[in-house]
Parts: C-alpha cells; sequence; structure tokens
C-alpha cells in the first residue's frame, strides 16, 4: 500500500497547473482583422506567405491570396449541427507537388446519426476533386458534440487525427474496440501503418495511437522533438495538454482534475496507474482550441512559446515552458472573440481564426 501511494503521488506530481495569467502592461503588436466573416471560421493552413485555405463550419472552404477571395468548390456535404460541421484542414507535405489536402468534417445524416471522418482531395482548379474517405468512425450518433477532429502530419509522413469522445464518456475512450475519445495514425492513403500499437488486438480499432481523451481541439508536431501535442477541452475545469505516445491511456474519465457542468464530482481520482498525466491543466477551464508552436524570431522575445486558443476568454494564451514545465502565461490578444485556430505562417506571423469575426494577424509594432 506505501508503495502504491507514493507512485500515486509521483504521478500527481507530473502534472502542473496555475490559475494566474499575465496580462503585459507593454502591448508589442496589432491584432489587424484581414479577412471578415459571419460564420465560425474553423481552421487555416498557409500554402505560402501570401496564401492560406480556411474552412468554415458551416460547410464552406475558401482560398485567399493576397486579399482576393476564393469559393473552393466540391467539398462534401457536412452534418451541420451545434458543434459538428466542416472542420480541420492539412496540406500535404509535398503540397506543392501533388496539390493534396487533407480535412475532416462531420459525415452522416439527420436519421441516422454521424460521427467524425477525414477525407483528402486534389485542389485542382479552385474545386476538390478525386475525394476519397480514408477513414470515418463507425459509432453514429445524433450527438452534436465532441467531433475531435485536429489534423497533423509528423516527420515520417504519417497523419494524426482526433476523434472526440461523442458525448458518451462512459463508454468510449476507455475502449478501444470504439472510435470516440482516441488519437489516431495512418498512412496518407488511409492504411494502417504496421507498428501501431493496438495493430495485434483482438477486435481493437487498429488505428488508435492512444485513447481516454475527451475532446482534444488543438494539435502540433513539436519542430524540435517531432512529437505529436494536443490540447483537450476538460469538462468543468481540467483542460489539458498532453504529448501524446504510442498506446498510452490519458485516463478519461478515470481520472480528471474537473468536475460536472453541474458542479457534481465525475471521479475523486485525478491520477491512476498506467494513466497518463497531462503536462499542463487548466483549473478554471479556458475551453481551449488552436493550438501552435511559435518558432518566429518576429515577436521580440516569444520564441519558443506555446500558443493556445481560447473560446471561453476570447483571447490568445501564450505559455513558457521550460523543461516540460509552464513557467509563464500571458493573455495576447485579449478580447479579439472566440479564437478558434492559430496559425503562425511560413514566414513567422501569427494568425487567427475568430468566430464570426474571420482572420486577424498579429503585426508587430
Amino acid at each position: 500500500m506505501k508503495k502504491f501511494i507514493l507512485i500515486l503521488a509521483f504521478c500527481i506530481s507530473c502534472a502542473q497547473t496555475d490559475d494566474t495569467i499575465n496580462t503585459p502592461k507593454t502591448i508589442n503588436y496589432d491584432v489587424v482583422n484581414i479577412h471578415q466573416t459571419d460564420y465560425v471560421p474553423w481552421s487555416i493552413e498557409f500554402i505560402n506567405n501570401d496564401t492560406f485555405i480556411y474552412t468554415e463550419r458551416r460547410g464552406k472552404m475558401f482560398l485567399v491570396s493576397n486579399g482576393v477571395t476564393t469559393e473552393i468548390l466540391n467539398v462534401p456535404d457536412v452534418y451541420l449541427k451545434n458543434q459538428g460541421g466542416l472542420l480541420d484542414i492539412e496540406l500535404h507535405p509535398n503540397f506543392d507537388q501533388n496539390k493534396t489536402i487533407f480535412f475532416s468534417y462531420s459525415k452522416g445524416n439527420k436519421e441516422d446519426g454521424a460521427n467524425t471522418a477525414v477525407a483528402s482531395a486534389k485542389l485542382i482548379n479552385n474545386s476538390l476533386e478525386e475525394i476519397k474517405v480514408l477513414y470515418h468512425g463507425e459509432e453514429q450518433t445524433n450527438s452534436s458534440l465532441h467531433w475531435g477532429c485536429r489534423l497533423q502530419f509528423d516527420n515520417y509522413g504519417y497523419l494524426f487525427f482526433a476523434i472526440g469522445d461523442r458525448g458518451n464518456r462512459n463508454k468510449n475512450p476507455q475502449d478501444i474496440t470504439l472510435d470516440g475519445g482516441k488519437v489516431y495514425r495512418i498512412n496518407e492513403d488511409g492504411s494502417i501503418p504496421i507498428d501501431n500499437p493496438f495493430i495485434n488486438e483482438n477486435g481493437a480499432k487498429t488505428a488508435i495511437y492512444s485513447y481516454g481523451h475527451r475532446n482534444p481541439q488543438g494539435m502540433f508536431k513539436h519542430p524540435e522533438t517531432g512529437k505529436i501535442w494536443t490540447n483537450e477541452h476538460g469538462p468543468r475545469g481540467g483542460d489539458e495538454i498532453n504529448v501524446v505516445d504510442a498506446g498510452k491511456n490519458y485516463g478519461w474519465p478515470k481520472i480528471t482534475y474537473g468536475i460536472n457542468y453541474s458542479g457534481t464530482t465525475i471521479t475523486n481520482d485525478k491520477a491512476l496507474p498506467n494513466m497518463e498525466q497531462p503536462l499542463y491543466y487548466w483549473v478554471p477551464s479556458i475551453a481551449p482550441s488552436g493550438f501552435d508552436y511559435l518558432n518566429s524570431d518576429i515577436y521580440a522575445d516569444w520564441k519558443g512559446s506555446i500558443l493556445v486558443g481560447s473560446l471561453k476568454y476570447m483571447y490568445l494564451e501564450r505559455l513558457v515552458l521550460e523543461n516540460n514545465k509552464v513557467t509563464y502565461r500571458e493573455k495576447v490578444a485579449e478580447n479579439v472573440g472566440r479564437v478558434r485556430d492559430v496559425k503562425v505562417s511560413p514566414d513567422g506571423y501569427i494568425y487567427l481564426a475568430v468566430d464570426n469575426k474571420g482572420i486577424f494577424k498579429l503585426t508587430p509594432k
């Protein structure tokens, strides 16, 4: 018993939170709205310094080049309900040569329900061609919650993506035979890598890379380590940053630093054996969404910061880490609106997608 208590105490010490956040005294940037929309811009992806693609949750996709906007045609129908719709977008690492993009969306219908799907397509003359569904969550549900859906290639050409628990926390996240509450890894053609952790598990979804997630809404590849990082919504409190490793269980809902929205307890356990602790967690929740690493010298001493969009508090949060510990938090672009996505452009500028407002650029003064 003593040994177990020591292990449990050590595991809890691996997680970190700090409910203090700073508002800088000096603002060294302007927040400029470079593209307006009345809808929800869900994801931004840069083709080059002057051209980006963005998705709107309502089922639209646009190309913006030097301020000129062109709608991309032939986007598949989406299950547009509450949090569902057209979601993330990711360019193929060799997009300049093959013109291939990847996108996630809510696929299904009102009668049978829906789940998260990931597809690829060629972008030809402002139209999606050769569309191929690479993965579609099998458990169809009429729930409109927790689609997950962020996409990210790693250094080895594998495509990572997430599916949230779809509002069924007691069934999906801890069961590797079900789709919800997981991070996945597939090949670009939708096939399964032969070294995926559950490839030989009877009945398992072999695309699963990690499990026990609630609703990952941000994902990036760390430029120094190549690791995939996610942020995910907790319930009331307990939003998390996780560094994703093969086969690991991230605990939801068996362990959590959050409580039910009603204020009641989900579980008294914040750590259990064989369940991973978050690198960082927020109490209270900020409702994290877009997520990126700033590898840029443009913004004074910000290089190496982690950028997280807050839907709840309507700002961009900048986190400073030392030895994988958060040492400083700061509000950026305060009151800009519900920050849905954050991306650093190839030339090192920060761009934000903000609900019902559009795309913003942070321009140093």
